[in-house]
């Protein structure tokens, strides 16, 4: 769990967007034609854009064409609807840009921003390359976010861009506020997120931060906790951050992140798959090592179909609940060649039931997959049909536990017969293709366990 690194600068991104409400109007867009609602925006002369729309005059359905080269979008109460979102892209032909690649420190810290907006189509027509987010690349840019929906925005598609540089890539969550009960968990919650088709390259941070990671939330302070409730300060106020609920997170391509690639948490049905990712976590740090983190306050989840690969910590690390009865799916994914730490490990609360089936984990620094029931997680762990090939690069002795490592009281159930895990302490011996998804070749003992490509 983590303190994000944009609460540092809260105030000068408040007072940055004071002085934006009382020195600019929303700009005049040109006219819309006369058989459909289309709009065409240009930056002004410092570079920006800023719509506030609180008298509701854009409409579901409209289209938002943004056209040229942007500093920062910032776009507040914009409201579409079920069957008719508004769509934001970039003109035809065109490609929009949008980030502050010299920012350090001053001015706004984000490329674009969505606050209390709902129902939006957000990306490129086409393709990735005709809507991209370039971020600061200064020493500052830790407290730099790309893409960020904050304030109750929901129902949110993101597709068809590049995010690169800046601090963290896209950014989605809302902050428990003093005197508002609908920031507060279960008061509320915010609905339907998808994001797919974006590539997100060399940011500090993560490249996906979705849901809030705190636990609970001081309201007194303005700052996260992560202990037992029964660690609370007498005299402060404490409430859980509002959860988000339906997200997809799929199609996208994660590499050279400084700390995780795909970070989730506070999300009930969340869907992490076909996504690719690369050389995470290159700021070496051990508290930010995930490629793929399901974390904490998330229910129902399934992780599958996703390539992991190369990276220097952790390939999937699970936080999730059994809250409720939740179950969790973690199922034909490839993880391979770390430089550091486990394949898959998990470390659930409230007895979260977890299945790991079909996964190939391969060329592992520490144990390929570790049970932790430290946190309550002690329900029994079904483990099927996986490839755990060679594991302990790091020079400790291959025995069984380097395979399945099972601590404070995790229970692990492993599959026999068609459905054993197929247990292999050298890579040549298990006649895989590494050039082709670790794919089982003629000969192969794999027999039906293991990642296939689909």
């Amino acid at each position: 769990m983590k303190i994000h690194h944009s609460q540092r600068c809260f105030f000068s991104i408040l007072l940055g967007l004071t002085i934006i409400a009382l020195s600019c109007k929303c700009p005049k867009p040109e006219p819309p034609s006369q058989k459909e609602r289309i709009f065409t925006f240009i930056p002004d002369k410092q570079g920006q854009l800023t719509i506030y729309d609180k008298e509701g005059f854009y409409k579901g359905g409209d289209i938002l064409i943004l056209k040229g080269t942007f500093t920062s979008v910032y776009i507040s109460n914009l409201n579409g609807s079920a069957t008719r979102p508004i769509v934001i892209k970039n003109a035809k032909g065109t490609v929009t840009t949008i980030g502050n690649s010299s920012w350090d420190g001053v001015d706004l810290s984000f490329g674009f921003h969505l606050v209390e907006s709902h129902y939006i189509v957000l990306g490129g027509e086409r393709s990735k390359s005709e809507f991209v987010l370039n971020g600061s690349k200064s020493a500052n840019r830790h407290a730099y976010n790309n893409l960020v929906l904050s304030d109750h925005t929901d129902h949110i598609e993101i597709k068809n861009m590049i995010i690169s540089n800046g601090g963290t890539g896209i950014l989605a969550k809302t902050d428990p506020k003093k005197g508002d009960p609908s920031t507060h968990h279960p008061n509320s919650k915010l609905e339907e997120l998808s994001i797919h088709d974006v590539m997100i390259d060399r940011t500090k941070n993560e490249a996906m931060y979705i849901g809030h990671t705190a636990t609970y939330w001081n309201l007194t302070s303005g700052e996260p906790f992560y202990l037992d409730p029964s660690k609370f300060i007498p005299g402060k106020e404490y409430v859980q951050p509002i959860k988000w609920e339906k997200v997809k997170i799929y199609n996208n391509k994660v590499q050279n992140s400084g700390y995780d690639g795909i970070q989730t948490a506070a999300i009930d049905q969340l869907e992490v798959y076909n996504n690719t990712v690369i050389n995470w976590a290159t700021a070496h740090n051990s508290v930010h090592n995930g490629a793929i983190l399901i974390g904490g306050r998330t229910t129902n989840t399934n992780t599958h179909d996703n390539v992991v690969h190369h990276g220097w910590g952790e390939m999937l690390q699970f936080y999730g609940s059994g809250e409720n009865g939740a179950k969790h799916v973690i199922h034909n994914n490839l993880f391979n060649s770390n430089q550091s730490y486990d394949g898959i490990s998990l470390n659930g609360i409230q007895n979260a039931a977890v299945e790991i089936s079909n996964n190939t984990v391969a060329l592992i620094t520490g144990v390929a997959i570790r049970i932790n029931g430290y946190l309550g997680m002690k329900a029994p762990i079904v483990i099927r049909r996986n490839a755990l090939i060679q594991p302990r690069l790091n020079g400790l002795p291959i025995v069984l536990n380097a395979y399945i490592y099972i601590e404070n009281d995790g229970i692990v159930i492993e599959g026999s017969g068609k459905d054993v895990n197929v247990k292999v302490p050298v890579l040549e011996q298990a006649k895989v293709d590494v050039n082709n998804f670790f794919q089982p070749l003629n000969g192969s003992i794999l027999g039906e366990s293991g990642y296939r490509k689909r």
